[in-house]
């Protein structure tokens, strides 16, 4: 898959495009990309996705307080897997949101997309103040020669409802009904930093992560059961999101994993961290020799669950 992160663009091919944010890529996303790359295969076209980034909503409604569920490098890696050809990141910004609808078309659509086909939801708008709709992109396809694939207001639904419960799944810790409706295991991407190395006096060393974009959401606190890929070996581990109360004074949430059979030194790398499940709420101990015998415990109970559900 190739990304362009602008639309100074140097197709050399026609293309079917679909748009949208695409946060989670979830199983209601899957369809419409499984959709876009067989239609672009059939018609000898290459498939593309043109997103936005920041959220539209940062920008227009300065809206700090937006979580997604990907960050846009996650977002990306995604789409490459489920076979998409191109990927267009747009930056998003107030000028290009006062394009009118027959700008974007000409502009960006015909003349940088190359696009001979666009596949787009019954309720799709567009332009500046958003004043156009499917009709008028319908309109555009006769006078500018492409097709319109209206997606279906089902799907459409279908996606919408997802987002939701996987948001509000990742803020319950109900780990599973997000992978339900994601398809795939949620994912936190951060850089392994230094942290105080008390895991280490107590015999449970962990990487701290650090997730730089403030716009991830972060699912409950709590201890969760997770895998990743370190130098293309699967590793697994627990991880802990919050405040460690026992042996910890500040009020600083953290991100940190412990794994399993695995004592290299990750500082400054770069984890794609896979959240398999959650199995209890973080607690104050009254002890660190208390804390101790529950990190033995959470330990035996993550091995239990890799060797039922991931085991080779």
């Amino acid at each position: 898959m190739k990304i362009y992160k602008s639309l100074q663009l140097d197709f050399n091919f026609n293309t079917v495009v679909t748009i949208g944010t695409f946060d989670g890529v979830h199983i209601g996303h899957q369809k419409i990309i499984e959709r876009l790359v067989q239609t672009a295969k059939k018609s000898q076209l290459k498939s593309v996705v043109l997103t936005f980034f920041p959220h539209p909503r940062m920008v227009l409604q300065k809206d700090a307080n937006i979580k997604l569920i990907n960050t846009i490098d996650e977002r990306s890696l995604i789409l490459e897997q489920l076979g998409l050809d191109v990927l267009v990141i747009k930056k998003f910004t107030k000028e290009f949101s006062r394009l009118t609808a027959e700008e974007f078309v000409a502009e960006v659509l015909v003349k940088q997309l190359r696009i001979k086909k666009i596949i787009i939801g019954y309720d799709h708008h567009f332009g500046r103040n958003r004043s156009a709709n499917i009709d008028d992109l319908k309109a555009f396809g006769k006078i500018y020669d492409f097709e319109v694939e209206e997606i279906s207001a089902q799907d459409i639904n279908e996606v919408s409802v997802s987002s939701t419960k996987i948001r509000n799944a990742l803020v319950a810790g109900d780990i599973k009904i997000a992978t339900k409706y994601l398809g795939s295991p949620f994912m936190l991407s951060g850089v392994v930093v230094k942290g105080k190395g008390l895991g280490n006096t107590i015999g449970f060393p962990t990487a701290n992560l650090h997730v730089e974009e403030s716009y991830k959401l972060i699912p409950k606190q709590g201890v969760y059961i997770v895998k990743t890929t370190i130098d293309n070996e699967i590793v697994y581990g627990m991880m802990n999101i919050g405040f460690n109360p026992t042996i910890n004074s500040n009020n600083e949430q953290s991100i940190e994993i412990h794994f399993f059979n695995f004592n290299q030194s990750i500082y400054n790398k770069l984890l794609v961290v896979e959240l398999l499940d959650r199995f209890r709420d973080e607690q104050k101990f009254d002890s660190v020799e208390a804390l101790k015998i529950q990190l033995q415990k959470d330990k035996e109970t993550s091995l239990k669950y890799i060797e039922k559900f991931h085991a080779k």
